[in-house]
């Protein structure tokens, strides 16, 4: 079993930056990649980037250039950084792990971007 916190949402105005973290606890050996979503209300969850055990990275055409997917082993956390966020990026953020154990999500963390 994998257990994911989010944290780091927030009000942020447009043009702003904000790090969203994920720290991970439970079965870490089990992980091969980490990814983040995020969820509009009313909308389907989307992908935006993913990390993978070798640190390779991917990421959405959306978010490409402006979030940047990291982590740091040492402490079981990954991170998003969001730079100048749109309003179109108000939704909720979850992280999720792919473990060898299964498929992993975490509870989500809000993301509001207004003036």
């Amino acid at each position: 079993q994998v257990q994911l916190v989010e944290s780091g949402g927030g009000l942020v105005q447009p043009g702003e930056s904000l790090r969203l973290s994920c720290a991970a606890s439970g079965s870490i050996s089990s992980i091969a990649v980490m990814r983040w979503y995020r969820q509009a209300p009313g909308k389907q969850r989307d992908l935006l980037a993913q990390i993978a055990n070798d640190g390779s990275t991917m990421y959405v055409d959306s978010v490409k250039g402006r979030f940047t997917i990291s982590r740091d082993n040492a402490k079981n956390t990954v991170y998003l950084q969001m730079n100048s966020v749109k309003s179109e990026d108000t939704a909720v953020y979850y992280c999720s792990a792919i473990a060898t154990t299964g498929r992993y999500w975490g509870q989500g963390t809000q993301v509001t971007v207004s003036s």
